[in-house]
C-alpha cells in the first residue's frame, strides 16, 4: 500500500510531538522534538523551526532527513524520508504556522517565548508506516461522522431565525445537537473598541456575557484577525511548557469594569471560527473541549458552514432592522412605580454603565443605554427606534452602523443577569422598549468615577 501525506492528517494535529533526526556533515547524529508539522502539499511537509540551532545547521550541511510523525488515535509512527527544500520566514504558509503557534501559546501567557523563527519546507520521499505496540484508545476513533441532513437541518434553523438573540442562540444550540460540543461562546467584534465581546454561551458555569477578548490575542482573537480557522488539539502539550516556565496564570475578574471570560477547566481541544458574510469578519463561534482531537477536519468544516451561516443572518438581521419604518413615537403610558430611585451611572471616557453601583455594560452597549435613558427622561418616552438610536450615536461612533442589534442584544442579557430594576423589551421590528422599577436617576461623568 502507497501512503500519502493525506493519509496521514491525523499526525498533523500536534496532539504526539513529531521527531526530526539529522546528522551533521562528518556524520554526528542529532533527534529533536518539533511542535509544528504541517502538510504544505501531498509532496511537501513544512517544520517549525523556533529554538534548535544545532538541527537548523545540520539540515544546512546534510539535507537529508528524517522524520517521525505519530497518529494521535491509533498510535501508529511514520517514518518519512525528506530532503531540504527552503526556508521561508514570510508568506502565507509561514503566517499560517505562526498564527498557530502563537494563538496556542498565548493561552498560557507564552507568545512571547515560542516564537517562530522560519518554517522550513521538505520534500517527502518516501513514507514507511510502523505500527505502535500499543494502542491509545481514543474515543474519538470511534466518534460517528456528521451527519449531513442533520447539519442541513440546522442551517436551516438558523436561517430561519430574524433577530440577533434568536440566530446567536439557534447556533449555539445546533453545534450542540449536531456535533455534541457542550462548551461553547459566540464573540461578537466591536469595531468601535477593536475587541470581540462575548454576545453568546452555553454550557459554562459563569456565562461571562460581555467579556472582552482583545484583537489579535489567543486563538479567538486570531481568528478574527485572519479570517481563518485556528485550533490546538492538545493543550496539555503547550499547558506543561507552560507549568514549567512559571507563565500559566488563571482568568482573573475585575469587580469594577471586567467581566470573567468563561473558562473549561483543564480544556484539552480549542477551536475559534470566524463568523465572515461577504469577507467581513462579525465575530467568532469559539468551542473547546476537555477531549484530545475533539475536532476533525469534517467537525472543523461543520462548524466553519454554521458559522458562516450564523453571520449571513446576522447582516440580513441588521440591513431589516434599519430599514424597518419607524412608527409616530408615542410616549408609552408609564407603570407605577413604587417610588424606589435607580441610580444609573455613565463614565463618558469609556461608555461604562453602573446601575445602582453594579456594573453592566460598556462600549457601544453602553453608549446606547444612556441614549434612550436621556430621551426617557427628557421626553417622557419608553420605546425607541434602533434608526434613531444608530443616527444618534454615530456621530461619536462611525463603526455604529455595524452590528447594532447584537449589542443591544449584549445589553439586554446584561441587564437580565445582573437582576437589573430596568430591563430592554424588544417590541417589534427594530425597536425596543425600556421598562423600569422605579424612578431613573441618570449621573454622567468625563472620568472613571472611581
Amino acid at each position: 500500500m502507497n501512503l500519502r501525506l493525506s493519509d496521514l492528517c491525523a499526525c498533523f494535529e500536534g496532539v504526539i510531538p513529531s521527531i526530526i533526526a539529522t546528522a551533521s556533515a562528518d556524520g554526528m547524529p542529532n533527534i529533536s522534538y518539533l511542535s509544528h508539522v504541517v502538510q504544505v502539499d501531498e509532496e511537501h511537509v513544512a517544520l517549525s523551526n523556533q529554538f534548535f540551532a544545532k538541527t537548523a545547521a545540520n539540515v544546512r550541511a546534510n539535507p537529508k532527513v528524517t522524520l517521525i510523525l505519530v497518529d494521535g488515535f491509533t498510535g501508529d509512527q511514520f517514518l518519512l524520508d525528506i530532503g531540504f527544500v527552503r526556508s521561508v520566514d514570510a508568506g502565507a504558509l509561514f503566517d499560517k504556522i505562526a498564527r498557530q503557534l502563537k494563538a496556542s501559546s498565548a493561552q498560557v501567557g507564552m507568545s512571547d517565548v515560542m516564537r517562530l523563527r522560519s518554517a522550513d519546507v521538505f520534500r517527502v520521499h518516501a513514507i514507511e508506516k510502523v505500527r505502535s505496540p500499543v494502542e491509545t484508545g481514543s474515543t474519538m476513533a470511534g466518534r460517528a461522522p456528521v451527519s449531513l441532513p442533520a447539519l442541513s437541518e440546522a442551517i436551516n434553523a438558523i436561517e430561519r431565525q430574524a433577530e440577533a438573540d434568536e440566530i446567536i442562540d439557534s447556533l449555539l444550540g445546533e453545534v450542540q445537537r449536531v456535533l455534541g460540543y457542550g462548551n461553547a461562546l459566540v464573540l461578537i467584534h466591536d469595531h468601535h473598541r477593536g475587541c470581540l465581546i462575548t454576545t453568546g454561551s452555553i454550557g459554562y458555569e459563569r456565562s461571562g456575557l460581555g467579556s472582552e477578548v482583545a484583537g489579535g490575542e489567543g486563538l479567538i482573537g486570531a481568528a478574527a484577525t485572519s479570517g481563518q480557522t485556528v485550533k490546538v488539539s492538545d493543550m496539555s502539550r503547550v499547558r506543561r511548557f507552560g507549568e514549567a516556565m512559571g507563565l500559566e496564570t488563571e482568568g482573573a475578574e475585575d469587580a469594577t469594569r471586567t467581566v470573567g471570560f468563561p473558562q473549561l477547566p483543564r480544556a484539552m481541544s480549542q477551536i475559534a471560527v470566524p463568523m465572515t458574510s461577504r469577507g467581513t469578519v462579525a465575530g467568532v463561534l469559539y468551542v473547546e473541549s476537555t477531549e484530545r482531537l475533539a475536532f476533525r477536519q469534517e467537525d472543523e468544516a461543520a462548524l466553519e458552514i454554521l458559522a458562516k451561516q450564523a453571520a449571513s443572518a446576522l447582516r440580513a438581521s441588521e440591513r431589516e432592522a434599519a430599514a424597518a419604518e419607524p412608527r409616530q413615537a408615542v410616549p408609552a403610558p408609564q407603570p407605577a412605580v413604587n417610588g424606589r430611585a435607580i441610580r444609573v451611572a455613565h463614565h463618558r471616557f469609556d461608555d461604562s454603565v453602573f446601575v445602582d453601583g453594579t456594573y453592566i455594560v460598556k462600549g457601544v452597549a453602553g453608549t446606547l443605554l444612556r441614549l434612550m435613558l436621556d430621551w426617557h427622561l427628557s421626553d417622557g418616552r419608553s420605546e425607541f427606534t434602533n434608526r434613531e438610536m444608530r443616527l444618534a450615536a454615530g456621530a461619536r461612533m462611525p463603526e455604529i452602523k455595524d452590528n447594532l442589534e447584537t449589542r443591544l442584544l449584549l445589553l439586554r442579557r446584561r441587564l437580565e443577569e445582573k437582576h437589573a430594576p430596568i430591563r430592554l423589551v424588544r417590541v417589534g421590528r427594530g425597536r425596543v422598549r425600556l421598562e423600569a422599577e422605579g424612578s431613573l436617576m441618570l449621573e454622567a461623568t468625563t472620568g472613571d468615577g472611581l
